[in-house]
């Protein structure tokens, strides 16, 4: 019996061993609580979160999304309130693609704020299943299928993201490849400014405004009245083309980079396009409230009516997405480093 207890015990310690974190990329499939966690050198860096029972969740995200100092660049709320942040937008929510007008439902602003009336018109993406999710010495392999989906339920598209999340003592990157196939009918993306590769920022990396904004309070519930209160917000855009700040709304450029602080630790989030995706270089959809994203589809609206895409896919058609998204702790030269990045994502197969 003492035997069998030591060889129990000797099983169980090695088990321990093999499951402790020793470095490089960890993956975690939590199936119970419909999420799978990320982390560099045993420190969470993001979760894959696809709640179906959260109802303000209407598709699959990122969240939250971590530097390498361990600080948040998602905003908390509305998934979990924090103190002092906006009270506005709840569909946007850590990290996401989706597009405001697919066959003429709006993927986009879907939440359970949305009135009943505009209901019928809101699509939704439903996760599917985990295809593949690898952790390794320097990076972490993440495979999923979701469904982009109708109302009634009608599966409009099938999608297919890879990502690739690697990082070191400065840096966190995720390289997100996302294909897209029409299933039974054509599919249109109708130009509409509501797109398509976004992130939503913590109070901190937004601009700074200096009119009263409505913030949530010490509880993180929403204040009774919007207030003046710009302390610590330190954020600024700066796109490939030069553009700084706010204007960078309705430009195109390779990649585009918000700068800020977080509780002193100086921080760069950066979001590059490649050239093989449809519409680059892309136009941003970047606002100074923190909402960061990319929209390659929505020309027409971003242009001012100077140019219209309207990409479509015929059925049974795919296309292929490709963005890289980098959080930057190291405050040396940042521009440099994202211009290498973008070089070297451009290059990558």
């Amino acid at each position: 019996m003492t035997r069998l207890l030591v060889l129990v015990l000797a099983g169980l310690a090695a088990a321990a061993v093999a499951f402790r974190p020793t470095g490089g990329v960890q993956i975690v499939v939590l199936d119970d609580q419909q999420r799978v966690d990320v982390s560099i050198d045993g420190a969470l860096f993001t979760a894959y979160v696809y709640h179906d029972s959260i109802a303000t969740l209407k598709k699959p995200v990122l969240y939250p999304i971590r530097t390498a100092g361990g600080q948040d660049i998602t905003r908390g709320y509305p998934f979990e309130p924090r103190a002092g942040e906006r009270v506005d937008h709840p569909h946007h929510i850590g990290h996401w693609l989706n597009y405001g007008d697919v066959n003429g439902y709006d993927f986009w602003n879907n939440s359970d704020a949305v009135p009943e009336e505009r209901r019928p018109r809101m699509g939704a993406i439903r996760h599917r299943a985990i295809i593949q999710a690898l952790g390794g010495d320097e990076h972490g392999v993440l495979d999923v299928e979701a469904d982009w989906l109708t109302p009634t339920n009608t599966r409009l598209l099938q999608e297919r993201t890879r990502f690739i999340f690697s990082g070191d003592d400065s840096m966190r990157v995720i390289d997100r490849i996302t294909t897209l196939t029409a299933l039974d009918q054509d599919v249109v993306f109708t130009d509409n400014k509501e797109g398509m590769i976004a992130l939503r920022v913590t109070r901190a990396l937004e601009h700074p405004e200096g009119k009263p904004v409505l913030l949530t309070d010490a509880a993180g519930k929403p204040r009774p009245e919007a207030v003046l209160d710009d302390t610590g917000v330190s954020g600024e855009y700066l796109s490939s083309e030069g553009v700084r700040g706010v204007d960078v709304w309705g430009t195109r450029g390779e990649w585009m980079m918000l700068i800020g602080e977080l509780a002193g630790e100086p921080v760069t989030v950066a979001l590059i396009d490649h050239p093989r995706n449809p519409g680059y270089p892309t136009y941003w959809h970047a606002r100074g409230y923190g909402l960061f994203a990319a929209n390659p589809l929505g020309q027409k609206a971003l242009s001012g009516g100077k140019e219209a895409l309207n990409f479509a896919l015929k059925a049974s058609e795919s296309v292929t997405f490709r963005y890289r998204i980098v959080v930057l702790s190291d405050p040396a030269d940042a521009e440099k480093s994202v211009r290498q990045l973008a070089a070297t994502f451009a290059d990558t197969p």
